[in-house]
This record gives C-alpha cells, structure tokens and sequence, in this order.
C-alpha cells in the first residue's frame, strides 16, 4: 500500500469543496473496504479514535479491519459542520450491531487536516454509542454507499 495518489478537492477548502470532501469521506468508510479507506490518508497520518492512537497506513487498514468485524452492518452519514482552508470538522452517526444481534447509533465529530495533495494526514474523532433497537433505525439502504435521496443528518433530525 504505497500509493500515493492525489485526493481531489484539494485545500484551501471552500464550504462546496469542503461538503464533496464529506461526502468523499462518507462513502470511503461506507465501502467498509480498509484498504480502499486507507488510500485518502497520508502514509504517516496520526488519528485519535476513542483511547486509540493510530499511526500511519498499515495501522489504519488493522484498526477498521477489526472495527468492521466488530460493528456489523455498519452505515454511516456525515455532515459538514465547518471548514477553515486545510482544516474540516465534521459530525456524524453510524449504525450499526453486534455479533449478538444488539443494534447502536454511534454520534461522533470529527476534525481533520488534510495536506496539499487532498491527503488527510491528521483526523481526531469523539464519539458515543447509543443502544438502539432494531424498530428505532433510521439508515435503511443497502449495504454500501448511502443513495443521493436519503435523507442526511438534519433532515433525520439527529
């Protein structure tokens, strides 16, 4: 994994560069391929997940492997909240349930820094599992990325 390969829209950011860029993000993660996902961040990117520190490439493909196995059927909606040139902060919400059947909406935000090439290089997430049951989701597309006509985060009311 040594691609290096430019990530249009590039910085400075404006608030429509800045929302294809959400958008960009929303479907990568909504891939669930960490491989695919680990291509839009610097070889040397450093994330801060939780109580997890996370270091370049090879651990961001380990860390959403193992998210994935544990977070099944996951989809996710993100929402631009601010840009500021290199700089974007999002919020967003995934759903998503256990091996167990236990289904959760998990609300974060999100701020990143991104380099010349459109590369995040920095992204710093907190966020919050909610326990929800199956009859309280609202994220019902198929598996993959989210339809242009499904509604966001506002319009969901969350």
């Amino acid at each position: 994994m040594s691609a290096i390969e430019p990530r249009p829209p590039f910085p400075p950011f404006t608030r429509e560069t800045a929302i294809q860029k959400v958008r960009l993000a929303e479907d990568g993660w909504n891939s669930r391929d960490p491989e695919k996902v680990a291509l839009a961040y610097t070889p040397d990117s450093r994330w801060h997940n939780r109580t997890e520190f996370v270091d370049g490439r090879d651990q961001i493909v380990q860390f959403l492997d193992r998210k994935w196995k544990k977070e099944l059927d996951y989809r996710l909606i993100k929402e631009l909240w601010a840009v500021d040139g290199h700089r974007i902060a999002v919020r967003y919400a995934y759903e998503w349930h256990d091996d167990a059947g236990n289904w959760f909406r998990t609300f974060g935000n999100e701020n990143w820094e991104f380099d010349e090439r459109g590369l995040m290089q920095r992204r710093y997430a907190c966020l919050n599992d909610m326990p929800i049951k199956e009859s309280d989701r609202k994220f019902h597309w198929p598996l993959g990325r989210r339809p242009d006509d499904h509604p966001g985060l506002s319009d969901l009311g969350l």
